[in-house]
């Protein structure tokens, strides 16, 4: 292989990153605004709050499920336009104020859009990158919305406290047509489609939803990330029992730069030894890291927490992405991906509802003992799959 068919910052790799952050970022800091925005404009509930911002992950995950599936029908192109011009659409409606239930509407509208572009873009992407270094590149482009997930709320937090909602809502708008904008100037590689027309029972089957090649690592994506949904949803309120709200504060920014740092090393090490030499060490971490936080006493056992949790999970995000796609022949990279951000999605989003009702039985502390505990469940489970791979690989040769 040349160099330049090696290369991987290139001017498209790049612009999608660039895009995929901004869109990430929007989802973010909308993540931590519209609750309160729900309460004080429309005076909403509390499960009514919850629900504007849950049901945006509902929308996400639709988004990717029934329509995720077209992108190798209409083409990676037609779904990155259609995606964008509805998340663009659909960031609109927020100005209009309809009561909570056109909020609800608008909050799910905007998760299907967000969920068509991102499976777009995760599949552009992982075309764009060459194959000799597919998890070095991926574990790149994940960085945009590991950095999302660090900037997004803090600039959330800070509009909500020095801005309107309507001044949050179009400043929102205005990234994502800078987005928008950046995406028309990327080259995006045409996949041939497998030859032979593909039947009516074909279209129907649960293949042409989700990539059955990719449901192992996808159970294993699952557990880890409703794990990680105890972190994202319940820090504060623990840091607030433990009083440690002012560390808190600043938790997922040491939990990114943790990824930030590792990142280049563990992509290149994935491409050179395989995913297990990071999946493992990083199940580890994870798992440490939710030990170490269940037992945080102090500011230094709490940002230390966080370090070990972005080591872990940070960097299985990145890695759990290139098994998926790696598992596939080219025409089925678009369903891959969506089935991976499928399972992320789920965990993420349905993992603190779930989660909550454990909460008045278990404490904080208790509840990411028991997560530590998910996360070592979940090694194993990961390992014996491995295995099986290895063994069927060698069947093969």
């Amino acid at each position: 292989m040349s160099q330049t068919q090696s290369k991987l910052w290139t001017k498209d790799f790049t612009l999608m990153s660039i895009a995929n952050f901004f869109i990430y970022f929007i989802f973010y800091l909308l993540l931590v605004t519209m609750a309160v925005y729900a309460v004080d404009e429309f005076g909403a509930s509390e499960s009514q709050a919850g629900l504007v911002t849950g049901i945006f992950i509902i929308g996400t995950l639709i988004g990717r499920l029934f329509l995720g599936r077209m992108i190798t029908t209409i083409g990676n192109k037609k779904m990155l336009f259609v995606g964008m011009i509805a998340f663009i659409a659909t960031s609109c409606l927020y100005f209009v104020e309809g009561g909570i239930s056109f909020l609800l509407l608008t909050r799910f509208l905007h998760g299907v859009a967000l969920g068509m572009v991102s499976t777009a873009t995760g599949t552009i992407v992982a075309e764009i990158i060459p194959a000799s270094r597919k998890g070095e590149g991926i574990g790149y482009y994940s960085m945009s919305i590991t950095l999302a997930t660090a900037v997004g709320p803090f600039f959330g937090l800070f509009l909500s406290q020095h801005a309107s909602f309507h001044t949050i809502f179009a400043f929102c708008l205005a990234l994502g047509v800078i987005s928008y904008v950046f995406t028309l100037f990327v080259r995006i590689p045409v996949v041939k489609k497998p030859a032979g027309e593909r039947t009516e029972k074909e279209r129907l089957s649960l293949s042409s939803f989700i990539e059955p090649k990719a449901l192992p690592i996808a159970l294993v994506v699952l557990f880890v990330s409703l794990a990680y949904s105890s972190v994202l949803s319940f820090i504060n309120f623990y840091a607030i029992d433990i009083d440690l709200v002012e560390a808190a504060s600043v938790f997922f920014v040491v939990y990114a730069v943790a990824i930030l740092v590792s990142r280049p090393f563990t992509g290149r090490l994935m491409d050179a030894k395989g995913a297990k030499a990071v999946m493992l060490p990083a199940f580890v971490l994870f798992a440490a890291g939710l030990f170490l936080l269940s037992a945080a006493g102090n500011t230094m056992i709490l940002l230390l927490s966080g370090v070990l949790i972005g080591l872990g999970f940070g960097n299985m995000q990145s890695v759990t992405q290139a098994i998926a796609v790696k598992a596939v022949p080219p025409e089925r990279v678009g369903l891959a991906t969506s089935t991976y951000y499928i399972s992320l999605d789920a965990g993420l989003g349905f993992g603190p509802y779930v989660l909550g009702f454990l909460i008045p039985l278990t404490g904080y502390r208790s509840l990411y003992m028991i997560m530590g505990i998910l996360v070592a469940a979940t090694l194993v489970l990961y390992y014996f799959q491995e295995r099986k791979q290895s063994r069927t690989v060698l069947a093969h040769e």
